[in-house]
């Protein structure tokens, strides 16, 4: 007989109830962003808020635009170095967390616990704390004011090499890796064709923090040549006109959140995967 959960049709209806009630208070700020998009500028001063726009209005696009096509770079070279540089920083960030994870979860060499520690300890460094120590080292390598400034230090980030660590030593038992190296398979094909399968919903998780902390960079710091800077550093120039472009930062916030919100989308039947069913157990 299949197992029944023992609770009544009431409690059932009473779970939806609640569970719906928590979902819409997480969903109005989303629904409150989006809604002041289209909405006119004096709408935006009504207090208290409302949620929905009284009369609809495309114009904070409109002058969004507007704005853009007034600038002395085109607004597709800053979508360009955006979508540039967080694709080959998620690629970059998404190989060297998993290709390091792998060692350190599976391989048995003097210092790993060690190693691991240290990795531990810096996450706990806030990004202002080595912002200094980042900008010294891009320096001294020459890549201050190139795209490689910005997306090489995505490559050595610590939360991703211990998510993707964590992941390979509760889904993917010892055995399986030996197993594989008695029938022969290297050890990039033990990473590439077991391990990574494996730890799917890791590094599906990984792209998601990757994309939405790349896209929202800004590049004030390392690129000083405004045809490199990202779509980040364009944007918040258009919103720091004051009042008078409200409207437009309302249109701007929904852009930059658009993308992170849509990668969730495509990838979040994976992100919510647990590890008792998307890896082996021994």
């Amino acid at each position: 007989m299949k197992n029944r959960l023992n609770r009544s049709k009431g409690g059932t209806i009473a779970l939806l109830i609640v569970i719906s009630l928590f979902a819409a208070i997480m969903a109005l700020p989303l629904i409150l962003v989006i809604g002041n998009s289209f909405k006119p500028l004096h709408e935006l001063w009504v207090f208290p808020p409302r949620l929905l726009p009284e009369d609809p209005t495309l114009k904070n696009y409109r002058d969004m635009l507007n704005v853009m096509s007034g600038s002395l770079v085109p607004f597709s070279r800053y979508i360009f170095n955006t979508v540039m540089i967080t694709a080959i920083g998620t690629v970059g960030n998404i190989v060297c967390s998993s290709m390091c994870a792998f060692q350190l979860a599976k391989m048995k060499f003097p210092g790993r616990n060690a190693i691991f520690k240290l990795i531990v300890m810096t996450l706990m460094f806030n990004a202002t704390v080595t912002a200094i120590p980042n900008y010294m080292i891009m320096s001294k390598l020459h890549m201050i004011d190139t795209y490689w400034a910005l997306i090489i230090p995505t490559f050595g980030s610590p939360l991703g090499l211990y998510l993707m660590k964590q992941f390979m030593e509760q889904a993917i038992p010892d055995s399986l890796i030996e197993a594989a190296r008695i029938d022969g398979a290297s050890m990039w094909t033990t990473y590439a064709r077991i391990v990574m399968p494996c730890v799917k919903p890791g590094w599906l998780t990984l792209i998601l923090l990757s994309v939405q902390s790349l896209w929202n960079l800004g590049s004030t710091t390392y690129i000083f040549s405004d045809d490199k800077k990202t779509l980040a550093y364009a944007l918040t120039q258009i919103t720091s006109g004051g009042i008078a472009r409200a409207g437009v930062g309302t249109a701007v916030s929904v852009v930059m959140m658009s993308v992170p919100i849509l990668i969730f989308a495509l990838t979040q039947s994976n992100i919510m995967e647990t590890m008792s069913t998307s890896g082996m157990k021994e």
